[in-house]
């Protein structure tokens, strides 16, 4: 049996999807409000529960091989921003130990690109960087390099778990819409004219549910494999967009301290009247002064894992959203 959490997320169903495709018997633990319709419900075990549910998680892992911990909140803000520290660092530590004691014989703990970044012009190859506290930005990126460190903690001692650092994730599929999707959406729909000028590096959520499996069935304790594929500017990927929806390609750049404070005021916004999403977070803007350039040639070349382009991930991406009436249908 395979447990994944969060299997009814963006790149959580499609990992999902490749493991029943190839015929895998797989457990989903999914939060009870989470939409789940997507998932091929007669295929999988379906475990409603929230991670933080300690003795929910316990009888989870229960019969479990195989660990895949996707569950977290991957957004930049929250208005309890202490559940951050919750949902994606203790919460997180208990699947990883619950499974182990379990019996598991492979965990997979899933962290993010965004704890990697560096003020230098490029970081280059990660697999095998240590970072601190004081390098990360933000809640949400404390909240994941805490459990990020946890798990290597974890290997360090013997146990089998491996580490996955998916850059940030495209294509179709995304039905929360994470940060990269809320932002093409909004672009296609003509409520973005401006940008706020960063680099990072994109892959699809396909393709890095497949590098998941691969990293499971193959991978090395005590490495991060950066599960990435393309170093782009922001401004050149909604000119791929602006392309795809013929609509004029952004034009204006927005200044960084602007940016800055439109971010603080969406906030403040957000917490005290509207206390939902803000389309900019402090978090987010000041990634942008981060380099997220990465090298991930050396994972991909361990896992064996050839990600398509940018092109076909943005195309698919744009189709699906048509299709979720998110965006009009082109013309």
């Amino acid at each position: 049996m395979i447990l994944v959490t969060g299997g009814a997320g963006f790149i959580g169903s499609h990992l999902v999807d490749h493991l029943t495709r190839d015929n895998q018997h797989v457990r989903v633990l999914e939060h009870p409000n989470a939409n789940v319709d997507h998932l091929p419900l007669n295929k999988i075990e379906l475990v409603r529960a929230d991670i933080r549910d300690i003795s929910a998680v316990n009888q989870a892992v229960r019969g479990c091989d195989q660990v895949y911990h996707l569950a977290a909140d991957p957004n930049l803000w929250r208005r309890n921003r202490g559940e951050f520290d919750a949902i994606n660092h203790v919460a997180a530590v208990h699947v990883m130990r619950a499974a182990l004691d379990a019996g598991a014989q492979r965990v997979l703990y899933v962290s993010t690109e965004s704890i990697l970044t560096s003020t230098k012009p490029t970081l280059g190859k990660v697999e095998d960087a240590r970072f601190q506290e004081q390098d990360m930005i933000g809640p949400y990126c404390l909240s994941k390099f805490r459990a990020e460190r946890s798990a290597f903690e974890l290997a360090a001692t013997g146990a089998p778990v491996i580490v996955c650092s998916p850059t940030l994730p495209i294509g179709p599929g995304d039905r929360n819409q994470t940060p990269p999707t809320r932002l093409a959406v909004a672009f296609c729909r003509g409520k973005i004219p401006a940008y706020l000028d960063c680099e990072f590096n994109l892959i699809d959520a396909r393709d890095a549910a497949a590098g998941l499996i691969r990293a499971m069935q193959r991978g090395r304790t005590n490495v991060r494999y950066l599960i990435g594929a393309h170093n782009t500017r922001l401004v050149h990927w909604l000119e791929l967009l602006a392309r795809i929806t013929n609509r004029p390609a952004p034009r204006k750049k927005v200044p960084y301290v602007v940016a800055l404070a439109a971010g603080w005021i969406s906030e403040l916004w957000a917490d005290n009247a509207s206390h939902r999403m803000p389309m900019a977070t402090v978090t987010g803007v000041r990634l942008t002064r981060r380099s997220m350039y990465f090298d991930p040639s050396a994972s991909l070349t361990e896992l064996g894992l050839q990600p398509r382009s940018v092109e076909e991930s943005t195309r698919d991406a744009v189709r699906w959203y048509q299709e979720q009436k998110w965006l009009e249908p082109l013309s």
